[in-house]
């Protein structure tokens, strides 16, 4: 299972929507309906983990996973509310978070992102560390209210904090935080299954993964719920071991570029060998998050 979850994580988590599509059997997807709250879920199927508020104003969704699988999203959510989807969140602009969108603004919800993420799908993207060209997509799926540092939905008795944080896995990336609930959903600037994947050529940075868990841990206590982008639900001492993992990591290949080595010499170094066990062994591997790191601190041009 776990073998299995890494490689649709590898399959997913930079794909474009049509050709994943045709990669995956989307009849053998299954819908696991996880209950956090008596008004929040988490929703996992292929794709990131989607969170559901339900309540007397409806449903409002964070991220939507693949087009394919809106109607057994859809049905889901049925068995919880009875209620209309009204609102989708998206937390970034990968098709694996952001592929029902156009499926569900034709069912009557309005879709909400930051900024950056209708300027990426609004035009064709190119995927450096997949390879791999994402065509634009359709108007119909773009984001119809976007904003620029935060966005508040005051739905179903709870104000529900939409907030943009520091490009990390991307520059769309936001964080929602649902403070009555005590439940945060994470999108792709937490996962559980591997190092954190730095988007570079959609603007992520390294860095910035590590100002998201700290803006995050300085908003949640012991008693929070956190839904990852991808992985299990988790706790704050999983985003703390996740934030020391990223801070632990950056220093020690700090100083390593401090010391006048090359991106090759820090790689044979191993010096994320402490994380390895927990963290090597999915998509990004230990040469591939030193990269990131080398790349964060050395940008290209500098």
């Amino acid at each position: 299972m776990k073998h299995m979850h890494l490689l649709v994580f590898l399959g997913i988590v930079l794909a474009a929507g049509s050709a994943h599509a045709q990669q995956q059997d989307f009849s053998k997807v299954t819908i696991k309906t996880t209950k956090l709250t008596e008004s929040l879920y988490m929703l996992e199927g292929s794709g990131g983990n989607i969170g559901v508020s339900v309540g007397e104003d409806g449903v409002i969704l964070i991220d939507d996973q693949y087009a394919p699988l809106t109607p057994k999203i859809q049905e889901a959510i049925s068995k919880i509310s009875s209620k209309p989807i009204k609102f989708v969140v998206n937390t970034h602009w990968h098709m694996d978070h952001v592929g029902g969108n156009e499926n569900l603004a034709a069912a009557g919800a309005v879709v909400i992102a930051h900024d950056n993420v209708r300027k990426r799908m609004s035009t064709d993207q190119f995927i450096e560390l997949m390879k791999r060209k994402v065509p634009a997509s359709p108007a119909k799926a773009l984001p119809t209210v976007t904003f620029t540092t935060d966005i508040t939905l005051h739905f179903n008795g709870e104000d529900i904090h939409v907030i943009h944080v520091d490009p990390a896995h991307t520059d769309t990336d936001s964080i929602v935080v649902f403070p009555k609930s005590k439940v945060i959903h994470m999108g792709d600037a937490f996962i559980t299954p591997s190092y954190p994947l730095v988007d570079l050529s959609s603007g992520g940075n390294y860095d910035g993964f590590i100002s998201a868990a700290d803006r995050a841990l300085g908003l949640v206590d012991d008693s929070y719920k956190i839904i990852p982008g991808h992985g299990a639900l988790s706790t704050k001492a999983d985003l703390k071991a996740w934030h020391e993992m990223l801070v632990g990591v950056r220093a020690r290949v700090k100083t390593e570029v401090d010391a006048g080595k090359s991106l090759e010499e820090i790689q044979k170094l191993k010096v994320t060998a402490a994380w390895d066990e927990k963290r090597g062994k999915g998509f990004i591997k230990p040469d591939n998050v030193v990269e990131f790191v080398y790349r964060s601190l050395k940008p290209a041009g500098h």
